[in-house]
């Protein structure tokens, strides 16, 4: 297809988002609260099922059995004061008596805050939202329980570092913590009474349905007329907290729009469209995702040349689009239709331990999870999200994310359609390019990156000369590479040498820049290192030399660089060989 046609193509797809379409779909899926596992949950599948055979899809409902926490019934007593609270998923309940214990504030949680404070057996209050993270140093200086100080409203939660289903090696990180969250103004009111502002007595009580359960996970296609057997993945999450109309019913709504349209114009892609629709994120730390990439990831891995994800869109205010999560590699595909329908320039962030991301171990890069967020500012919530999500201009989704305002209300219908025409263009050349559109080299330039900044941590401690060397190699065979398709007019069977060498060097690139542990299991839901490999650097650079943990460390990172090393020559090899094959043409 020639540019002209193509943009003309593109102009129509972008023209046939109705904002009616998608608030219609928004209030059908958004009008129960969908809990991992309810029945309300599987009407949404249902009716988002029904809605997607109507666009003529073929589509597949599948079940699994996963590990689901919902919430119940919180209390909680500070000096002798009832505060109205929430607990949260994973957390664990206190039985019918709860606890009591002293109260000690302890500030944002981090080890540094626990330097003066013994905190065994007492119950320690918290300034921010219930994560992980902060749980885990909570209860490793031996907390009884934790309170958390939230914004004007509470977050629903997990506090669970598991990612998906627990498995032997790590249902011990379930957290053995009752945790619970109050208001903003009630932790102020909390604080002031304390006494010397650090201590009280505190009562709190919490209730879980924390267990094995079936949850759904639906699966729709539509099929590529040139290469049918690989496809790109788009997804979203459809269990919600509360009635979630952004989180996700703005998400879901999105993915059926992109599905009607593209369904219209199915012969213009290339390869496959694969929606997948998730449960168990929000009570399952992404237990759905999870579950499919154990199951399918031979699939995945052979075939799956992009995940595009879709999650709160279309808020009220949300109104940057500059700071969305991407990898180095996709961040051009995202510039492109971000440009052409918001007129912003696409900065990026990079992918944390959050969001359904269970896809790195197979290789597959990655684009989006939010992408619209409002302006950041110095209200609380504002405030959390930045730390949640990442610095920058943007502060969250809005102040009703993962709580009871998240209604129908909260959508900006413009913002919707500008969203969703986002990601219609995003989807449709991701799909309809001849050459999938992942840019290997600003991978491997952002690798060097990484790597230049651990030799400089480590300094004479640890040599990375050759891996440098190496990955200097990569980024000259990728030049030349992406120079000779500038220079040529690519047959077919170039083209499909050129994007296998693209996948293969995702499978590579992927997991070396990604993933810490086996490419087959999950990294837990924790801030993680870029080159995952490489983390203890850290901790090298603080030991003493030619102590116990100096040699430890160096022997560790001495295999761990030796993996490295082996990928990037892996990666090289491939591309010199596709450059001698293409020549050949």
């Amino acid at each position: 297809m020639g540019d002209a046609s193509k943009n003309g193509l593109e102009q129509e797809l972008l023209s046939e988002v109705s904002e009616v379409n998608l608030m219609g779909f928004t209030a059908q899926v958004a009008r129960e609260v969908r809990l991992s596992g309810s029945e309300e949950e599987y009407r949404a599948f249902e009716y988002v099922k029904e809605t997607l055979e109507g666009f003529g899809l073929s589509t597949e409902l599948l079940e699994s059995d996963a590990f689901i926490s919902l919430p119940g019934v919180a209390a909680l007593e500070i000096n002798g004061k009832a505060y109205t609270c929430i607990t949260h998923s994973m957390a664990q309940p206190t039985g019918d008596q709860g606890i009591t214990g002293e109260l000690v504030y302890i500030g944002h949680g981090m080890p540094q805050d626990y330097a003066q404070e013994d905190v065994q057996g007492k119950i320690v209050l918290l300034d921010g939202l219930a994560v992980p993270a902060v749980v885990k140093i909570a209860q490793a200086h031996g907390a009884l329980g934790a309170v958390f100080i939230n914004a004007a409203y509470t977050h629903e939660m997990i506090v669970s570092p598991v990612w998906g289903n627990p498995i032997p090696e790590t249902a011990g990180l379930l957290p053995q913590l009752p945790v619970v969250s109050i208001n903003y103004a009630d932790g102020e009111s909390v604080k002031s009474a304390l006494e010397n502002g650090k201590t009280g007595s505190a009562w709190m009580k919490t209730e879980m349905d924390t267990g094995w359960r079936k949850i759904p996970t639906l699966i729709a296609e539509i099929e590529g007329s040139h290469e049918p057997e690989k496809f790109v993945m788009f997804s979203g999450h459809i269990d919600s907290w509360h009635y979630g109309a952004m989180d996700n019913g703005s998400a879901n709504a999105t993915m059926l729009e992109v599905a009607r349209i593209l369904s219209r114009h199915r012969g213009a892609l290339r390869r496959s469209l694969r929606l997948a629709f998730w449960s168990g994120h929000s009570h399952g730390r992404y237990a759905g995702s999870a579950w499919y990439c154990d199951t399918h990831w031979e699939d995945l891995h052979e075939n799956c040349v992009l995940h595009i994800n879709v999650d709160s869109v279309g808020g009220k205010g949300n109104d940057i689009l500059t700071e969305a999560n991407c990898m180095a590699e996709t961040k051009d595909l995202a510039a492109g239709p971000i440009a052409v329908v918001a007129d912003q320039e696409f900065e990026g962030a990079r992918f944390g331990r959050a969001g359904d991301q269970s896809f790195l171990g197979t290789g597959t890069p990655s684009l989006f999870m939010g992408l619209s967020e409002a302006e950041r500012s110095n209200e609380p919530a504002s405030q959390a999200f930045s730390l949640l999500f990442g610095s920058g201009r943007a502060g969250g989704f809005g102040w009703w994310w993962h709580t009871t305002e998240d209604t129908l209300d909260k959508i900006d219908p413009v913002n919707l359609v500008r969203d969703c025409k986002v990601y219609v263009l995003t989807v449709y050349r991701a799909c309809a390019n001849a050459l999938v559109p992942v840019n290997q080299l600003a991978a491997a330039e952002e690798i060097k990156g990484h790597l230049l900044s651990y030799q400089h941590t480590a300094e004479d401690r640890l040599d990375l000369s050759e891996s440098l060397a190496r990955v200097d190699r990569l980024i000259g065979n990728i030049a030349e590479l992406q120079s000779f398709i500038l220079k040529n007019e690519l047959s077919e069977t170039q083209i499909t040498l050129i994007n296998d060498n693209n996948m293969e060097l995702s499978r590579l690139l992927v997991p070396l820049n990604y993933v810490g542990g086996s490419i087959f299991d999950h990294d837990l839901a924790m801030k993680a290192a870029p080159i995952p490999a490489l983390a203890e650097v850290y901790q090298l650079a603080e030991t003493d030399m030619g102590s116990d943990s100096y040699y430890q460390y160096r022997t560790l990172l001495g295999r761990r660089v030796n993996r490295i090393n082996y990928t990037l020559l892996q990666a090289s090899r491939g591309v010199e060989e596709l450059l001698g094959r293409i020549a050949q043409f």
